[in-house]
């Protein structure tokens, strides 16, 4: 088995709107079964939602600025690691995600082993 991440971009509801109308409710209720069924079956091995702000360093001289500042439709709202035997499985295991009801994006990532 491979580990692979996925990356969820864009979509009108993110975990840290979710209290605000019923449509945003449904949806964490979607995102809950979809990952409760990941979990289930050992596919997911762990995730978790990001919050809207962060730092982002950059540079050389790492410079500090407040971020992220893309467009909402391309903010990453969080990830989710899964094992699948190839990125085919992977990207057949994220057409479930709820996010695309919303429009939204799933990044499907390789990770890469490092040697230690």
């Amino acid at each position: 088995m491979e580990k692979f991440m996925y990356l969820f971009r864009g979509g009108e509801n993110h975990a840290h709107n979710a209290q605000d109308s019923e449509a945003a409710q449904k949806n964490m209720q979607a995102w809950g079964a979809w990952m409760g069924d990941l979990a289930k079956k050992g596919i997911m091995v762990g995730a978790d939602p990001l919050q809207p702000t962060g730092k982002v360093v950059s540079g050389t001289k790492k410079i500090v600025t407040d971020g992220p500042f893309v467009e909402a439709k391309e903010m990453v709202g969080g990830y989710l690691i899964v094992n699948a035997n190839n990125i085919d499985e992977a990207v057949e295991f994220s057409k479930g995600c709820p996010i695309f009801a919303e429009n939204g994006k799933v990044e499907v990532r390789p990770l890469q082993k490092m040697e230690m």
